[in-house]
């Protein structure tokens, strides 16, 4: 299997790089085309909401049971339906005739878009436990990657006809799975499978095996508490810099792809030789601390151009969560590791749900006409502090344990 690491890797690589190249694609040109169902701006936000909320609930139950799934069959076979189906759904969208075809693709992308998480599995499968952080690093640059090339191009692509993206999206998840089909080997012996069971492949039966340790409980909390306060950038930010700052889309554009760019530098460059150095365990509680100084900075500053001093502290915070998954997959059994990444999944899902309403509600809270002491950078000191109770924990959870990441 040595031998055949280094391509299954790369193609893992690509894997994620094209399927969130793929979501990029049609996030600029989705309200458009919903536009034109609903007929006015109105409802098509209400709609759009409707429609982001049934992905994320199909997600937190579909990443869980193909990650179960994955444990039983195999990697292979997850990952290459997924990106088949996700191809397909792609092409049902776009040729989607009324709301409810379009409501009904939507559903079935957030089934066949869960297969990431059996992608992470696939790495804890090829590499020791030393190089996992490394590895999910550079899958974290391709997340970087894909969310600077996908909207750019959606925009570009989209420009004449609001479904071209959604054909262009079906041709690369297509390519990829054809792809994958020659090149991708299995990574999960048959000995190393464990039995699929209905009650480890739900949301409720795969945080039972985050519960089953305490350190992997502790650090299921930390990621928990860093993807609630990631959820602040998609929640407001256009709204906070609109209103604090009057940058106008241009503005906003290039700010958002400043912030990919250096997430990917991060995630490619900076994990493996930080981690070789630090280890997990000094990394995590580093990078969550440079979150809290980052969103701090979010929240604070009164101009625009400090705003982007931020930038590159909330970038290195991108270390924390390869770290966390690394000292994660640790804990568990080859047999469980897709286990582990669905459940991991499935906790992303939950902030999806929380986060908007949350951070958008204070947001609304603190410029409120009227109110006397008005703080516009509210949810970003939300997210500051959520991710220093993630620091703490984080603390306190790997110290009393002796393993290698853990003593670091």
């Amino acid at each position: 299997m040595s031998s055949a690491r280094p391509a299954a890797i790369i193609f893992i690589f690509f894997t994620v790089l094209l399927d969130v190249i793929a979501l990029g694609l049609i996030i600029p040109v989705t309200p458009k085309l919903m536009l034109g169902f609903a007929g006015n701006t109105a409802e098509a936000a209400r709609l759009f909401g409707l429609f982001g909320t049934a992905w994320a609930v199909m997600q937190f139950f579909a990443a869980p049971f193909l990650g179960a799934v994955s444990d039983r069959f195999g990697r292979r076979p997850v990952i290459l339906l997924s990106n088949f189906g996700l191809g397909m759904d792609y092409v049902l969208m776009a040729w989607a005739p009324t709301l409810n075809w379009l409501f009904l693709g939507r559903v079935i992308s957030g089934v066949t878009s869960a297969s990431i998480p059996t992608a992470f599995a696939y790495i804890s499968d090829v590499t020791t436990p030393e190089k996992r952080a490394a590895s999910f690093g550079i899958v974290g640059a391709a997340f970087g990657a894909g969310f600077i090339l996908g909207p750019a191009l959606g925009g570009l692509l989209g420009a004449g006809d609001p479904r071209f993206p959604f054909w262009v999206a079906a041709g690369l998840s297509l390519l990829n799975a054809c792809y994958g089909f020659f090149v991708l080997p299995e990574s999960l012996a048959p000995e190393r499978r464990g039995p699929f069971r209905l009650a480890r492949a739900n949301p409720v039966g795969s945080l039972r095996l985050l519960a089953s340790h305490r350190q992997l409980l502790g650090l299921a909390s930390v990621i928990f508490l860093s993807y609630l306060a990631h959820d602040v950038l998609p929640s407001v930010f256009v709204l906070y810099a609109t209103h604090r700052y009057q940058w106008d889309e241009r503005v906003i554009g290039l700010t958002l792809a400043g912030v990919g760019l250096c997430s990917m530098i991060v995630s490619a460059a900076l994990v493996r030789p930080v981690v070789a150095r630090f280890r997990e365990r000094a990394t995590l509680v580093a990078a969550l601390l440079f979150g809290v100084a980052g969103f701090a900075v979010y929240g604070w500053v009164a101009t625009g151009a400090a705003f982007w001093f931020g930038v590159p502290l909330v970038s290195l915070w991108g270390m924390a969560g390869p770290s966390a998954q690394g000292l994660m997959t640790i804990l568990v059994s080859p047999s469980e590791q897709g286990q582990l990444q669905g459940a991991i999944s499935g906790m992303r899902s939950v902030t999806g749900l929380l986060g908007p309403g949350l951070f958008t509600g204070v947001f609304a809270m603190f410029i409120a006409p009227g109110r006397q002491w008005q703080l516009p950078g509210a949810p970003f000191l939300v997210a500051s502090l959520l991710l220093l109770g993630a620091a703490l924990l984080a603390v306190r959870v790997t110290r009393p344990h002796a393993t290698r990441a853990g003593s670091a």
